[in-house]
């Protein structure tokens, strides 16, 4: 929207009256509505993945722009929302595990969401966020950041009993708590997440008279696997197509995967059973996001705001016998996002350009023209939104630990390279991504791509272990 060039009378000479504008038109400040979903891979139709019942994701991804390679700086939830967050890696925000609130580290460093609010931003948070927060009285607690949100609604307490009723069942025997899925009793609202849609609907509706940040965060797919029996329904078990995995892959490097032992009793059973109750809470919390592209509809929000739909890492559906998160493969780094920027030329297109999940904070800076309050290791991904041919970075880089042991991984366009260690010593990985996007032949000690293997390893330097030096 634009306001009325106006005039102002200055002076009468000659009998004539001068008029000179005082104010040209100006755009109005661009609201932000920014949507995380909890361990969403892109097992969506709009990637390719037809039998999920994904639409509204799948909206958005044809109405913006979908990015093919977008990847997170940490594979865990707390790690990589505290980068995502605050603009810096992982490694120099110093939070690699799921227990250390951002606060607790970095009590004054300005977030993302909070350099809206200091801009003269409303800004509210649903649900998750943030991982790890700490409330006014300064006790850890899951997802608040009074610094950050004007209000905040955690919708977990609210959930109703009926809701956590329902046919389903631990897949391992109770050995692993979160291993478990339900085809609950009740309706959307017996849950968070469509409490969360709910919540966040609402103020979308209400009028103020000044611009908006909202972040919502939904927690399906997250485990455990809860969703309304309807979802379920959707995904018949004998149907649900399982990963199949080359017989003649590389050996394993040994830290590559964090226990392969979680699931090395599964039957075929219970991985259709997993796979399923994923795919149902993926399609769950694509109708709660329907139901807010519905509520933007109806208030004629879409040219006045930018809208960000993103995971927070990757996942794994049993490739690699994994079946969760938590790795530096390709299945683990990489997440889906879809963004719209009115006015831009890109929209309606997808990108193969290499972006970082650092590079929202400054991107959001630039497309609203705020500035950054302090050194951002990411860089703005603008000029893709009016070029989608761009190739954006040459590299992204994805970092995990497992105890003291470091893994760290650099991909670009055509490989992805991995050291275990300080330098490599507990194990090398080089995949050649046109020619084996799964990952399954390591290629480090073939003498044929040594020059590759030196090229990536000093990518791997300059562009991480430099950045550790120097912080």
């Amino acid at each position: 929207m634009t306001s009325p060039t106006r005039f102002l009378s200055l002076i009468f000479l000659s009998g004539f009256v001068f008029l000179i504008p005082v104010s040209a038109e100006e755009k109005a400040p661009l609201n932000v509505l920014l949507i995380m979903v909890d361990d969403l891979r892109p097992e969506l139709s709009c990637y390719g993945v037809g039998e999920v019942v994904s639409p509204n994701i799948d909206r958005l991804a044809s109405r913006g722009m979908r990015f093919n390679n977008a990847y997170a700086q940490y594979p865990v939830c707390n790690p990589s929302r505290a980068s995502l967050l605050t603009g810096w890696r992982p490694n120099e925000v110093g939070i690699v595990t799921n227990n250390i609130p951002l606060r607790k580290v970095w009590p004054d460093v300005v977030t993302l969401p909070q350099i809206f609010r200091e801009n003269g931003y409303f800004t509210a948070g649903f649900g998750k966020i943030f991982h790890l927060g700490l409330n006014a009285d300064q006790e850890v607690t899951f997802f608040e950041d009074p610094q950050s949100f004007d209000i905040f609604y955690d919708a977990r307490p609210d959930a109703s009993k009926l809701g956590k009723t329902g046919e389903g069942r631990n897949l391992t025997d109770g050995r692993l708590g979160w291993c478990q899925w339900l085809a609950a009793n009740g309706d959307d609202e017996d849950q968070a997440d469509g409490l969360l849609a709910k919540a966040a609907i609402k103020i979308l509706n209400e009028k103020r008279d000044r611009p908006f940040f909202i972040g919502l965060g939904f927690h399906k797919p997250h485990d455990p696997f809860i969703a309304p029996k309807k979802y379920f329904d959707l995904y018949p078990v004998e149907d649900v197509k399982l990963a199949i995995e080359p017989d003649n892959r590389s050996p394993r490097v040994r830290h590559a995967i964090p226990n392969e032992r979680d699931f090395s009793s599964f039957t075929d059973k219970e991985r259709k059973e997993f796979k399923r109750a994923y795919q149902a809470c993926v399609s769950f919390t694509d109708a709660q996001i329907g139901k807010v592209f519905s509520a933007m509809d109806k208030l004629n929000l879409w040219d006045t705001t930018i809208v960000i739909l993103m995971g927070d890492h990757g996942y794994h559906l049993g490739e690699h016998d994994w079946w969760n998160k938590v790795t530096v493969y390709e299945l683990g780094a990489r997440a889906p996002m879809a963004i719209w920027v009115p006015g831009t030329k890109g929209m309606g297109r997808s990108t193969d350009a290499i972006v970082e999940f650092v590079d929202l904070y400054p991107t959001l800076l630039d497309l609203t023209g705020l500035n950054s309050p302090h050194k951002l290791s990411g860089v703005s991904v603008r000029p893709v939104f009016d070029d989608p041919d761009l190739p954006g970075k040459q590299a992204a880089f994805t970092q995990v630990n497992r105890g003291k042991v470091y893994g760290r991984s650099v991909r670009t366009r055509d490989w992805r390279y991995t050291e275990w260690g300080e330098t490599g010593e507990l194990g090398i990985e080089l995949y050649n991504k046109r020619s084996d996007d799964g990952e399954y032949y390591n290629l480090a000690e073939s003498e044929k791509h040594s020059n590759v293997r030196k090229h990536m390893k000093q990518l791997l330097y300059e562009g991480f272990i430099k950045n550790q030096e120097a912080h």
